[in-house]
């Protein structure tokens, strides 16, 4: 494995900035305390050009190298979860019910590391945009960020993210061209009939039968308007209705998610699922109203600029330890709206066994760090080289 020798130096340090990252979580795009952190240590490095309070607590940081050229961007989220931690770790969280349960605090410490090797090179030509963003985990930063116009503002030019991966053996990286990750949307409908007593269902107009109709009729979505070798998937999570044996409600609400790799898919489940809704209320004499929000794009890696990323990859780690066939996954991602804004890449960096991502006992391994600080710092030197 050839880790940058300079990262492997100040390996403790970027141990040290983790778990102080990894006690003091914040959420959405409330992340101030983290961002300032984060400006310290860049200032710390000799980087003074920083502009902060994008998507309220985001930032954005550059390193000029040596003589004109373009700007690679290089992004790493910085938020945490709602989850009460579980680790037993002596850096686990002060804070009640929220944790770093996704990694991110690993993916700001990589980012770090890259920035201290890269301020003190300085071997490459033009500029890298450093972007720590907040918001991943619901808010949507990473578009925030794009509409605030950083892309533009910095002129970047491409731009690339790691996600840890527990469960993939330790300092390996995995990725693929083209969808990688899911789009998500989330589905609300909302039913009103005429609820009564138990005994005498015809003087009532039953929501909680149009729910269970209206279920199964979205399930043939898949089944019977989608085709089989395209992935799909629609979960319907939760349905709260009722309060006793025998009483019939007045209402009821349905909840779930739809996960897809292709925009065309998620236009004809939408459109599937209001002329399912409808058709539905008629037939059982309810009212039914649907709320379909679109949330992330899939996440879709540019071919060129994958195969790019993996050749560094193997420089970091090894012909043996990158792999560019890894399975499209069903979770979700904000980074698109940075990928569909420019090209780029997103890949994961494996972390060894343990507690998968959202689970409160996930910690995230050290031992990786410097694999992906050396991985973000050689993408820089081999996209932008001086000679």
């Amino acid at each position: 494995m050839a880790v940058i020798n300079r990262i492997a130096a100040f390996a403790e340090d970027m141990t040290a900035w983790r778990q102080h990252l990894h006690q003091h979580p914040e959420l959405g795009l409330d992340c101030h305390g983290t961002a300032g952190f984060i400006v310290d240590r860049l200032r710390d490095f000799g980087i003074t050009r920083i502009e902060e309070g994008i998507a309220q607590s985001g930032l954005v940081a550059i390193i000029e190298g040596q003589g004109e050229g373009p700007t690679i961007g290089l992004r790493a989220d910085i938020d945490a979860l709602p989850i009460h931690e579980a680790t037993g770790a002596d850096h686990a969280s002060t804070v009640p019910g929220w944790m770093h349960a996704c990694g991110h605090d690993g993916h700001a410490t990589m980012l770090l590391g890259a920035a201290r090797y890269l301020a003190e090179t300085r071997n490459f030509k033009g500029r890298v945009a450093l972007i720590f963003q907040p918001g991943e985990e619901g808010p949507g930063g990473a578009e925030l960020m794009v509409k605030a116009g950083i892309m533009d503002r910095y002129d970047i030019t491409q731009v690339y993210a790691l996600h840890t991966a527990p469960g993939l053996p330790e300092a390996t990286f995995h990725t693929t061209p083209g969808p990688i990750m899911a789009s998500v949307d989330t589905v609300h409908i909302d039913i009103t009939g005429q609820g009564g007593h138990g005994a005498i269902p015809h003087e009532t107009r039953d929501p909680v039968v149009a729910a269970c109709g209206i279920v199964q009729a979205i399930q043939t979505i898949v089944s019977r308007n989608h085709y089989a070798l395209n992935d799909l998937v629609i979960s319907i999570t939760q349905i709260h209705t009722g309060s006793a044996d025998n009483v019939i409600p007045d209402t009821a609400y349905i909840n779930g998610t739809v996960r897809t790799f292709d925009n065309a898919v998620r236009a004809m489940v939408r459109e599937r699922m209001e002329q399912i809704v409808a058709g539905q209320a008629a037939s059982y004499g309810v009212q039914a109203v649907l709320r379909y929000e679109e949330g992330y794009p899939p996440t879709i890696n540019d071919p060129e600029k994958t195969g790019f990323a993996a050749q560094v990859a193997q420089e970091v780690a090894g012909e043996t330890a990158v792999f560019v066939d890894h399975d499209r996954q069903m979770g979700s991602e904000d980074f698109p709206a940075m990928l569909e804004a420019r090209p780029g890449a997103y890949l994961f960096l494996g972390q060894g066994e343990g507690p998968g991502l959202h689970h409160p006992g996930f910690d995230f391994n050290d031992r990786v760090a410097p694999v992906g600080a050396s991985f973000f710092a050689r993408l820089v030197e081999r996209a932008q080289p001086l000679g």
